[in-house]
This record gives C-alpha cells, structure tokens and sequence, in this order.
C-alpha cells in the first residue's frame, strides 16, 4: 500500500511550495495535449489538488481522480469547479472507479510515487482496467539524472534558490531516489522528504506490455519536442489493445 506523505499542511501550501507547476505555460500544453487525444471521459490517477483535471475538466470532459491523501482531495473539492470532479480517495495502483474511460494519464512523476515495482505493475494494470479498448494511458515522468553524477555521488541537487532548496538522493542497489526538500516561508523553516522508486522509460514500456498497453508515441514534453537521449523528462502514450483483458 502506498504511503502519502502529502498531509493538510501540504495540501493547503501546495501551489507556493512549488509554483512553478502552476504556471500557465506549464499547465496550458499539458491540458492541450491530453484534449488533443478527444477524451469525453479521463480519469487522472494522483489527481492531487485538481491543477490539470479542472482546466481539463472546463474543456469540457468528465474528468474523475483517484487520490491517496484525503487532504489534497479535500483541496481539491474546495476549488472552484471541484464538485464536477468525483474524486475517489485511495490508492491509485488498486482503487477501481466504476466507469471505463478514453484517456488514464498520471503527470508530475506520479508513478515513482509507487515504491516498488510490484505496485508499478499493478498501477499500469489498473489503468488498462480502467481504459474502453483503444484508449490510452498518458504519464509524464522525469528521466533519473544519475548520468550527470560523477562515480561514488549519490547526490543530485535540483532547485537552490533563497526560498527553496532541494536534492535527490539516489540509492542506485534498490533503485530507490529520496527527495528532500527546505523551504523558507514567512520567515519559517518547513522540511519535506519523500521516497521515490526512479524508472526508466523502457521499464514502463514493459509495464504497459504486461498489462495489454502497447506505446503510441513518446515526447520529450507537453510541447511534443522530440524524445532523446538527451531529454530530461518524457511525455508517454501507451495505447489499450482491443481484447486486452
């Protein structure tokens, strides 16, 4: 089972502790990128406090969340055009909704929230079951930076600003990364640490065979620049086969 580590504190500061994921140019190509796919019906898995399913849902789709943390989908109620959303709380590896839908789609390096791979097998599983046959299941993940650290760091720092400092460290033997994070609010030190299971992009594309998925297309972004080797993150569709069960 997982565990949230998001609670009322976080839930309630979650768009200053990190703001940039509230940047229109961060949410509009997202949001354009899954209505281009032409879902009547998605379903976000780690819907958390509804940043992309609101708009998504303004676009006119019927949008439904499975959420862990009872705080983030409270949060996420109490936002305007919430109560359009039916939001389920649970884990979304295992939680069933009781709909099929076009699009399944889990952003924001959701998936590493699952910290084996047993639980990632199961939630690649559990978007299949949720998806009508030709549907499709969207995930937008990071790619693990541990070719940018020299041999013996485990240590990677990714934000270091006067308000904010963060790193990940990597522990490469149960490829597991823990992000840390410290932020100065108002004069307040506030400390979060999470665990992460860091995957490659071919291991999802294992996972999304194992569960009857096969991979449509893959981008480096929401802007659908090119994936390669030298992208940082991915933006990957993998398509329900007809007969999958």
């Amino acid at each position: 089972m997982a565990e949230t580590h998001f609670d009322e504190w976080i839930a309630a500061h979650y768009e200053t502790l990190w703001p940039e994921l509230f940047d229109p140019a961060v949410i509009g190509p997202a949001v354009d990128f899954l209505a281009a796919l032409g879902p009547s019906t998605a379903l976000e898995m780690g819907i958390g406090t509804g940043r992309i399913a609101l708009p998504l849902s303004r676009r006119g789709v019927t949008v439904h969340g499975i959420e862990l943390s009872p705080a983030m989908a409270a949060e996420a109620r109490s936002r305007p055009g919430g109560h359009d959303i039916a939001i389920h709380v649970g884990d979304f590896a295992t939680a069933v909704v009781p709909h099929v839908f076009d699009v399944v789609y889990l952003v924001r390096n959701t998936i590493t929230n699952l910290t084996t791979q047993d639980e990632q097998v199961r939630a690649f599983r559990n978007a299949a079951a949720h998806l009508r046959a030709g549907g499709c299941f969207v995930v937008e993940n990071y790619i693990p930076e541990l070719r940018r650290l020299p041999p013996g760091v485990t240590t990677h720092v990714f934000a270091d600003t006067p308000d904010h400092f963060a790193y990940e460290r990597y522990d490469v033997a149960n490829q597991i990364a823990v992000s840390h994070h410290r932020w100065t609010i108002d004069g307040d030190v506030r400390t979060f640490a999470s665990p992460h299971r860091y995957v490659w992009p071919s291991e999802l594309d294992l996972m999304a065979r194992l569960a009857g998925m096969r991979l449509r297309e893959r981008w480096a972004g929401w802007d659908r620049t090119p994936f390669t080797a030298d992208s940082r993150s991915h933006v990957s569709v993998w398509e329900r086969s007809p007969g999958a069960e």
